[in-house]
């Protein structure tokens, strides 16, 4: 899959939030079954990365180099992406409820902003900011306005990592591809992230535990590879491909803040699958995420880039955070 336009970049964004957004309705009846939830995720991480390997080898015939030169991409994407980002969010969730680390990890775009934004000492569009506002209050809406609350500081430091490590997700997906295929580098990324993962399970860093028996869904009883392999597929390989292939094309913090859906569909696929409960503040929250997202994309990319700080921040980065000359955003 290979997109060149920033409209048709923001259909597979959309499609990849809509893919990771169904991974909640389909592995929770795993857990209420007695699956642990790092034993939901490796599984689920590993069969996603296996479904796309056939695909991976197909697209990689004659761009073996580029697998080769983009190692230490793959890596970290592996490590960063995949590895240490679900591990931090399930270290979280020991401690902290689900809501918070939810809504914590997923202030990664505002951190790609303040980030560049502290790094260069520029201020950001002003459409970036609103956006960034609108986005965090739609945030809070869905996720619950009961994540926000006092909880166990090293709970908030997990789940901190875990918005680090999703925020790098976003910068190594957006940086060029120098010929490796998305398919082939979310195949990498997800095996060598899978095991990672299996290997904390099983040196007992992570507690991993499974039941086989049947699992409800949808009002009625299904075989517990059912789930899984809809979640694999779905919600990881589809997500993950879609997820790096609009990255590329619209760069990291539009594609970032486009993910900020995920939570939308959650809810949506929740109500629709388990049958629980869609509020009228959830819809709103679901409203000020689009108005965020809409704002962040009429803020552009074409910014301009300090000359000293050229060589140490990547420029596409620079652009994706929406950075201005603070003269210009106050004309703004």
């Amino acid at each position: 899959m290979k997109i060149s336009s920033p409209s048709a970049g923001l259909v597979v964004a959309v499609i990849g939030s809509l893919s990771f957004g169904t991974s909640g309705a389909f592995i929770k009846p795993l857990l209420e079954a007695g699956w642990s939830p790092s034993a939901a995720v490796t599984a689920r991480v590993l069969v996603g990365g296996l479904v796309l390997l056939p695909l991976a080898l197909v697209s990689l015939r004659g761009s073996w180099p580029a697998l080769w030169r983009a190692r230490w991409r793959v890596l970290a994407m592996a490590l960063a992406g995949v590895s240490a980002t679900q591990f931090f969010y399930f270290a979280a969730i020991q401690t902290i409820p689900v809501a918070t680390a939810a809504l914590i990890e997923l202030l990664a775009p505002l951190l790609l902003v303040g980030v560049v934004w502290v790094m260069t000492r520029r201020i950001p569009h002003a459409l970036v900011l609103v956006g960034s506002l609108f986005a965090v209050g739609g945030l809070v809406l869905v996720v619950g306005p009961g994540a926000i609350r006092a909880v166990d500081p090293l709970g908030l430091a997990f789940a901190a990592c875990a918005m680090v490590g999703c925020a790098i997700y976003f910068v190594i997906a957006a940086r060029p591809s120098d010929g490796l295929p998305p398919v082939g580098f979310a195949a990498a990324g997800l095996v060598l992230g899978g095991l990672v993962l299996g290997g904390l399970g099983v040196t007992g860093v992570l507690p991993l535990s499974a039941t086989f028996g049947p699992v409800p869904l949808a009002g009625t009883a299904l075989p517990w590879w059912v789930p899984l392999v809809i979640v694999a597929v779905v919600s990881t390989a589809l997500a993950y491909v879609a997820g790096i292939t609009s990255a590329a094309v619209l760069g990291s913090r539009l594609a970032s803040f486009v993910s900020l859906l995920e939570v939308v569909f959650a809810a949506l696929f929740a109500w629709l699958l388990l049958g629980e409960q869609l509020t009228p503040l959830q819809l709103l929250g679901g409203a000020l995420i689009l108005g965020g997202i809409a704002a962040v994309r009429a803020a552009g990319s074409e910014n301009a880039v300090p000359a000293t700080l050229e060589p140490l921040i990547p420029a596409r980065v620079m652009a994706d955070a929406g950075v201005v000359e603070p003269a210009t955003a106050l004309d703004r």
